[in-house]
């Protein structure tokens, strides 16, 4: 998948309606999440849990609602994209 479709994937998902690429909003933006993963090598798979079951605690008080409906390969693809940014 392009990099155009998994930014229209997110969109789709409404995950820019807390984060952003590049800027802290209501939760952390990609870059943020990228580089304090970068170096895991489970961070895929963290992020894949993150987006079906949600989270909060990791960046502060605000809760990330659990997005059970994303299918696996969804929350694959943007797991990679937040990974990605840089």
């Amino acid at each position: 998948m392009s990099e155009a479709d998994a930014m229209q994937l997110a969109k789709k998902n409404n995950c820019f309606a807390c984060h952003t690429i590049d800027k802290k909003m209501v939760g952390p933006s990609f870059k943020d999440i990228a580089a304090k993963y970068r170096s895991d090598p489970g961070a895929e798979a963290l992020l894949m849990d993150r987006i079906a079951k949600g989270g909060s605690g990791v960046w502060g008080v605000m809760v990330m609602p659990p997005n059970p409906k994303t299918s696996e390969a969804d929350r694959r693809i943007l797991a990679k994209l937040v990974l990605s940014s840089k």
